[in-house]
């Protein structure tokens, strides 16, 4: 069984939707480039770090995007985010069955820094677009570089967040904290910390993500198959009460947990009896718990 973490964006794409089916829009032989990289003499990718396009997943049709981890973090620019943007608009026009965002990025690049904000903000309009217009929109994180910055909000925007328990999902990364606020308030080289913060098993008991899997393709592909189908019952478009809701999950997640100094504080405030074996937990056996204590989305 292939690690979903382990393979390449055009490797996901090929392994994750039904086998030949990925079409690729604007591939690197269309060689559309960063024009800010090159003016700084920095490495350009022809397909800027992000591979887009239509595939079948289980027979239906979707449209897709996969970001590329090993060039600049997935990071998104200019180009990177109008290709994006492009998708979400062109999953409109075609009445995609869904679209699917296989998410790995540090953020905006720094070498494109209006640039790349300006973009994500596009990006998410065309997100919430996709979604008015009854198209609903999952995204995966499981890449070794996870999801955080403009990625992280854009990914939050979707209707199901799935992920591994070697992901990460944040707003902002663990350097960008410790840098801000010390060493004190977040221990950037700390990696146990650092997933206990931001990784699957937590992000899922806090209600960020609406399924955790082990990291293998297949889990990935069932679990966004299972999220197509249930955003399509449950309702697409984003509502003014769903908004309300989340604001009160915010609102109480703060009264609750407000005074935690580590995600284990949070676990132990959940009920879990042994939340130290938490993190060693097989993804399975972990929702198991979750299930029986009744957190996470079940809650």
């Amino acid at each position: 069984m292939s690690s979903y973490l382990e393979l390449t964006a055009r490797e996901r794409l090929a392994s994750l939707f039904d086998e030949g089916s990925f079409e690729e829009f604007l591939p690197p032989s269309a060689r559309v480039v960063s024009p800010h990289l090159g003016q700084l003499d920095a490495p350009v990718a022809f397909d800027d770090g992000v591979a887009v396009g239509r595939a079948l997943l289980k027979g239906q049709p979707v449209f897709c995007a996969a970001q590329e981890g090993g060039f600049m973090g997935g990071a998104v620019g200019e180009v990177h985010g109008a290709k994006l943007t492009g998708l979400l608009r062109r999953a409109v026009i075609e009445k995609a069955h869904a679209v699917v965002l296989l998410a790995e990025s540090g953020g905006v690049r720094l070498h494109e820094a209006n640039a790349g904000l300006i973009a994500v903000s596009e990006v998410m309009r065309a997100l919430l677009d996709a979604r008015a217009a009854g198209i609903p929109v999952i995204a995966l994180v499981g890449g070794s570089n996870g999801c955080f910055g403009g990625m992280g909000i854009i990914a939050r925007c979707a209707n199901a967040v799935v992920m591994s328990e070697e992901a990460r999902l944040a707003m902002s990364g663990p350097e960008v904290i410790e840098t801000a606020s010390g060493v004190e308030e977040f221990d950037s080289r700390d990696r146990a910390l650092v997933w206990r913060t931001t990784g699957g098993k937590h992000r899922y008991l806090m209600g960020d993500c609406q399924a955790i899997v082990a990291d293998q393709v297949h889990a990935f592909r069932d679990a966004a198959v299972a999220a197509i189908a249930h955003s399509r019952a449950a309702g697409v478009e984003l509502s003014l009460a769903a908004l309300e809701a989340e604001q009160e999950l915010l609102d109480q997640r703060i009264a609750r947990f407000g005074g935690c100094a580590d995600p284990l504080d949070a676990w132990r405030a959940l009920g879990i009896p042994d939340p130290d074996a938490i993190p060693m937990m097989e993804a399975a056996a972990f929702a198991d718990l979750a299930a029986a204590h009744k957190l996470g989305v079940a809650r």
